[in-house]
């Protein structure tokens, strides 16, 4: 039983295991690697206040929007083009290009950081923290350049391991820092060491791949791959304007403490957006080779994989809608309630976001990344557009919807497209789903006013939905049971 567990979980075999292999790696250290974070995050809101933790925030969101200026497209290239090749000099030739493409993108960002950045900032107090924050921006950009080779092998134990190392140096190092000064500067500089253990730890594991590093570029390759990327790289870029300006606007027009507030809001949120990707990471190298050989099972491994996304979205969403006040004094005290409208916004955006990320992946498989492009144009420019209006006259509460507005009008967009190319339906599952999320959420409504603590409605509300779904036999939880029952035996 050991060395079928052990097969099961460090070896690929079939498509079918793979993917359910890298999905519980990908869980295990997202989850875990995220909710060591999220506690250090809260510990560090509470101690730093809302104008301190507002300060880290705006740094921390600069230095994510500049982010997507180190990858534009290139480790996504990588991951799907090392997953389809089997020749090991055009596998060290690819990467080693991709690796040199990457360290110019750093450079750049870098640049903008150290020379532009400061000039632009509206808050003071960012300033003194921004090249602390820089480092975080160049390890987390070569980690990620690393997993997308691990993504690529698709051992994503690997990369749960070094999610999971990375986040709990995070921790260890921020509360070691916070008790030795509780100030932002030190809680910054715990942040880009635990970050930098984190790119140690990778290069490490991919010492094999990266013997040849060095010695492998070729010119011939750059213009493939930039050619390749360039599509995604615009998406991206835009798609930042949807995740990354709001705390960028609201420290333009409001306070630090304001950013705080909003940024305590957003951060329950985001630790959900984990989910769709690690199901999206595990599915992306099965959905580039069905999009080449077989129409039928792409739109069946489609319509499975939005369906069960939907299934974990839509309850996350009422939940998150109508326990909003208990959750946030939950997590971060009385002080946080000015938050409170903000997170219940945001939460709505759980049932518009976890679908787009397999939407997404899947026109990338297609190799119609283009489409993206105007998908990420829709959805970047109103969101500006809308915070611009919106964020002065009504705050933080403004920006919420902002999100909620724009991620919707984008993404009927991008159902649209997906549609064209594959038709695909999920209306079948819906009934049953949408049938035990409201009565899930009338329970959880009653729960609360009756005052029941927040995590035992919380868990009462989760037996009650799933027992719903499993009792009426939903035909994804049926799915699930039988693949367990076929990795077990």
């Amino acid at each position: 039983m050991i060395q079928k567990i052990k097969g099961f979980l460090f070896h690929n075999t079939s498509v079918r295991q793979t993917v359910a292999k890298n999905t519980f790696w990908l869980t295990v250290g997202n989850i875990l690697g995220r909710l060591l974070r999220a506690g250090v995050v809260i510990y560090a809101a509470r101690v730093l206040g809302a104008e301190g933790w507002g300060v880290f925030s705006y740094a921390i969101g600069l230095i994510a929007f500049l982010t997507i200026f180190t990858d534009l497209g290139i480790r996504a290239i990588l991951t799907r083009e090392a997953s389809k090749s089997d020749d090991d000099d055009h596998l060290a030739k690819l990467l080693s290009t991709s690796f040199f493409i990457e360290v110019a993108l750093v450079s750049l960002a870098s640049l903008i950081v150290v020379a532009i950045a400061p000039r632009i900032t509206s808050l003071p107090a960012v300033n003194e923290i921004l090249l602390i924050a820089l480092l975080v921006l160049i390890f987390d950009s070569f980690r990620e350049f690393g997993f997308a080779v691990i993504r690529a092998k698709e051992k994503m134990q690997q990369e749960a391991g070094i999610f999971i190392l990375t986040n709990f140096a995070i921790v260890v190092l921020g509360l070691v820092f916070l008790k030795i000064s509780p100030n932002v500067k030190y809680f910054t500089i715990a942040y880009a060491i635990g970050t930098g253990i984190g790119t140690m730890a990778t290069f490490y594991v991919l010492r094999d791949y990266f013997k040849r590093l060095l010695f492998n570029f070729t010119s011939k390759l750059v213009k493939p791959i930039i050619a390749s990327g360039w599509p995604f790289a615009i998406s991206a870029m835009l798609g930042g304007l949807l995740i990354n300006t709001d705390v960028l606007i609201i420290g333009i027009f409001r306070t630090a403490e304001e950013v705080g507030y909003y940024s305590a809001a957003l951060r329950p949120v985001q630790l959900l957006y984990i989910l769709p990707t690690i199901l999206a990471i595990s599915v992306f190298p099965t959905l580039s080779r069905l999009a080449i050989n077989s129409q039928d099972k792409m739109r069946v491994t489609l319509e499975k994989s939005i369906s069960f996304i939907f299934l974990i979205a839509i309850p996350l969403a009422l939940g998150g809608v109508i326990l909003g006040p208990e959750i946030i004094e939950l997590l971060f005290g009385n002080s946080y309630l000015p938050a409170t409208l903000s997170f219940q916004v945001l939460m709505l955006t759980v049932m518009v976001n976890f679908p787009a990320v397999i939407l997404t992946d899947a026109i990338f498989a297609y190799d119609k990344q283009k489409l993206l492009i105007v998908f990420s144009l829709i959805g970047g420019i109103l969101n500006v557009v809308l915070d611009f209006i919106l964020i002065p006259k009504y705050g933080i509460a403004g920006s919420a919807w902002t999100t909620l507005i724009a991620q919707s009008v984008a993404n009927i967009y991008l159902w649209r497209k997906v549609n064209q190319v594959n038709a695909f339906s999920i209306f079948p599952h819906m009934k049953k789903i949408m049938l035990a999320a409201l009565i899930m959420a009338g329970a959880a409504g009653v729960f609360s006013f009756l005052e029941f603590p927040v995590l035992i409605t919380i868990g009462l509300a989760s037996v009650l939905y799933f027992g719903i779904l499993y009792s009426t036999k939903e035909p994804l939880i049926e799915e699930m049971k039988s693949a367990i029952r076929m990795k077990v035996s």
